[in-house]
Parts: C-alpha cells; structure tokens; sequence
C-alpha cells in the first residue's frame, strides 16, 4: 500500500512540476516600448466630412432592385468633392459603376502593395424603429461629443477615415514607398458580388500580390474579455464560414380536427429542436488556440495555469468561454434557426413545412461537413435538406506572429498605448474573405474602443461614433501606413 501511495505522490509532484513549468514558460506576446505616435492635429472638418457621407442613405439590399442606387451617385460625388487631392492624383477604377479602388504608387516597386478596404453601403433602418433613434439614422448629427448614425461603425466610418488619412498625407508632401491599395464595396451588406468579389477578381486576374490585407472587423473591447479587464485590441485572423439550409418536410394536408400523428410542421420542428440540443462540438483550435496564447501571460496565475495546459484544462475552458453567446460562438460552429414558413389557416393542415437554419462554421470545418452532421442529427429521411444561396467555408487563418500582423500590433500600441493586443476568430462575415487569391495574410480590425452594450448599435438604433474616436482612428491610420514601408 505504501509504495502504491509513493507511486500516486511521485506522480502529482510531477504533474504539479509540469503545469508550473508550462506556466512559467509562457511569454507575453505583447510588444515593449513602443513610442507613442506622432501628435496629429485633427481639424474640426473631418467629423463633419464623416457626418456628411451618413446623410447619405446608401442602403443596399438583397433585392437589389430596391436600392436606390441615386444615393450611391451622390455618395461618389460627394468624395470627390471632400477629397480633391485623392481624386487628382491617385488612380482611381469603379467596379459596376459603385465599388472603388484606388492606386496610391509608390517609389519602390520591389515592395508588395498594402490593402486597406471598408465598405460605404448600410444596412436599412428596421420599419418602426425610427421613433427608438435618439437623432435621426440619416441625420449625421453631432450632439455632445458624438456623430449619430447609420454607418457611423459600420462601416463608412472606415471609409471616411480611410480617405481622410490619404488626403492628410498627400497635403502634407507624404509619398509611400510602398504602393497603397484602397478596395471600398459598395454591396457588403447583401452578397458582394458587384463589389468586393468583383474588385478581387480583377486584382487576381492581373496578377497582384499584395503584402497584406486589412478590413473592419474586431474592436478595441473596454470591457475586456473573461478573465482580462483591461481593454484588448482584438485582432481578425480568420472568420467563420457562413452556411444556410432549408430544413422541408411534406406531408398530405386536410382538415386540422383529423391530423396524423405528426405533420409537416411537427417534423420540421423536431428536426430544429434536435439541431439545437446536439450543438457542434466545441474546440480550442481554428484560430481560438491564438485567442488563448496571447491572454495567457496577460491573466491572473491562477488562470494562466489552465491557459497554458490546455491538454489537461481544455475541458474547463470549453465550459467557461460557453457562458457568454460570443464566447461559445468563438469554440464551435454554432446553429440558428432563423425562418419558419408553415400554414396558411387555423384550421387547415399544411401541406409543406420549411425551417431556415443559418451555421458559422468554425475553421476546421467544412459546408459539406456540416450538410452530412445535420442529416445524421436529424436522421429523418422525411426530411429535405437543401443549401440555401451559396455557403461558403472559413477563411484561412492567418499567422499572428507574421511581420504585417506585427506592423499592426505596433501602431496600435503607438495610438492605444494601455490595450492588450490578441488574435481572434471574426464571427461576423467580411469582404476580406474575397481577397484570399491575392494575400495570404488578411486581418479585420476597426481602431475603435466599444463596450458590449455599445457593440449591440451595430446594425441595431442609435448607431454612434465618438468624436475622439474617430480622430483618433486617423491617427491610427496615418501611422500604419508610415509603419507599413519598410
């Protein structure tokens, strides 16, 4: 028995040795000593140049015969009339008449372009929400320390920013040696397809390569993540694939006071609610495993030990990321049911049924995949499963340790100078994933501090943007693309 009990103890110091030595070994990620950035002085004209392009309602929608495409007249016409310089002496194509790309050249042609990229249409204003809107969604006004409005983060903001950047660097004599890239779509909103895919294709089709990407995408989060208060500047390295199908069952109809054992709808309903209590698995990998090494050295010791044992906490770890709705989405493929049409009277039996249910597949996954898991759950051949649209896979992932992620780990920590900097899985769909033909390294990150609640004015009322803000994603900008020449 003693030596049975010396063998258990032996065993534990060693377990106890190898999650300290494990834990010690982890590094910070984090870069040191980073000067801080150039002051700027941002005139007061570049907020109302901001307000001006969101009183332009460039709503675009699926149906694209429902855009006003008049608005996206005056959207070009208005840049060119803010942003003289740009339009004197960059290049500029358009791409079905609304998607932009400028040319910025630079001196040394050996060196890769930069794309910089943002998207100037918005979502519609939801009817009878307007009464919730503190200022009107359209009416780009600016009342105590911030601009109201659509676009305002999502994602004319980038946009603007972006064009003020270069019209500031061009009136002060700036000339890159690295030529600037400047992608704007005008339909991200819906499918991209006259936009961001059309401009990438042409880009793939001449042959650019370009030294990396960077679109919208994660925030700086004031309210930090689990575990972490301090705010973290949260880095796109890949986003999830976006996959819907329609669930359909048929059966015979008749007269509701002589149903069947089980209708269309209640197949269908069953299928969703079997969907929904057999969650994708949850998995520390497809760019989360980035997520996690650079929180490790960042937390408290006693979580730092499970960060960094994985193979022995990871179970743990599934359970608490699981507590929160972005957390969970951030482990997992996740499923949605969003759509049920079924019926058509109270006392009639339907003949079809159909459920949409909308999947963001995490890297490691595939739309095949996740078409063969859905039928296996459901396992009712009664059941139809068709892809709605076109799904599309995850994007890869890109390497967070590569020298233009580094590039843009410096200059935040140049305008942000207290934010920890990490990698992170994008949740939401950009149209970066179009550009994979021409970057291997592609990133989605929007210079601005938002807390939760303020994330949820995205795509939602009273849409804002701080005035600091804004100046300061200026000053962000500015400072990447003088950090980016080398």
């Amino acid at each position: 028995m003693r030596s049975i009990l010396r063998i258990i103890g032996a065993l534990l110091v060693l377990l106890i040795l190898i999650l300290l030595v494990n834990t010690l070994r982890t590094r910070s990620h984090q870069l040191a000593d980073v000067p801080p950035v150039a002051p700027i002085e941002i005139p007061d004209s570049a907020i109302h140049h901001l307000a001006g392009a969101i009183r332009i309602p460039t709503v675009s929608y699926t149906d694209y015969s429902l855009t006003d495409t008049t608005q996206f007249d005056k959207f070009l016409t208005y840049i060119q009339v803010t942003f003289p310089l740009i339009h004197q002496r960059l290049k500029r194509e358009t791409f079905n008449q609304y998607g932009l790309l400028y040319e910025w050249k630079g001196k040394n042609s050996a060196l890769k372009p930069v794309l910089l990229m943002g998207h100037y249409d918005v979502v519609p204003v939801i009817q009878g929400t307007q009464r919730m809107w503190k200022r009107p969604p359209f009416g780009g006004l600016v009342e105590g320390g911030y601009l109201y409005g659509r676009g305002t983060l999502d994602d004319k903001m980038s946009v603007i920013a972006l064009l003020e950047t270069v019209e500031y660097l061009l009136r002060t004599n700036f000339q890159p040696a690295r030529t600037l890239l400047l992608a704007f779509g005008q339909d991200e909103e819906t499918s991209a397809q006259r936009g961001a895919q059309t401009i990438a294709a042409a880009l793939k089709k001449r042959g650019t390569s370009v030294e990396y990407v960077l679109d919208e995408g994660g925030v700086i989060k004031t309210d930090g993540v689990s575990g972490l208060k301090k705010p973290v500047a949260l880095i796109g390295i890949t986003e999830k694939g976006y996959l819907s199908l329609e669930l359909t069952a048929i059966g015979k109809g008749g007269h509701s006071s002589m149903p069947p054992a089980q209708t269309s709808i209640g197949m269908v309903a069953e299928a969703v609610s079997k969907l929904e209590h057999n969650p994708f698995p949850a998995r520390l990998d497809g760019g989360v495993d980035r997520l996690l090494d650079y929180l490790a050295p960042e937390v408290s010791f006693g979580q730092r030990i499970a960060l960094a044992n994985r193979w022995l906490f990871a179970s743990l770890i599934e359970q608490q990321m699981s507590q929160t709705k972005s957390g969970n989405a951030s482990i997992r493929t996740t499923t949605a049911p969003t759509i049920f049409r079924a019926g058509a009277k109270d006392n009639v039996l339907p003949i079809d049924a159909t459920a949409t249910v909308n999947f963001r597949l995490l890297p490691g996954d595939t739309v095949e995949g996740v078409i063969e898991r859905v039928k296996q759950v459901i396992d009712n051949d009664s059941i139809q499963v068709n892809i709605l649209g076109k799904g599309n896979n995850p994007s890869a992932v890109s390497d967070p340790e590569s020298p233009a992620f580094l590039k843009i780990h410096q200059t935040i920590k140049s305008v942000f100078p207290n934010v920890v900097v990490a990698p992170y899985v994008m949740l939401g769909a950009t149209d970066s994933k179009y550009y994979s033909g021409i970057a291997s390294s592609i990133f989605r990150f929007s210079p601005i501090p938002l807390n939760d609640a303020e994330t949820q004015s995205i795509h939602g009322t009273n849409e804002r943007i701080r005035v600091q803000d804004y100046q300061n994603m200026i000053r962000f900008y500015v400072a990447l693309i003088k950090n980016s020449q080398q």
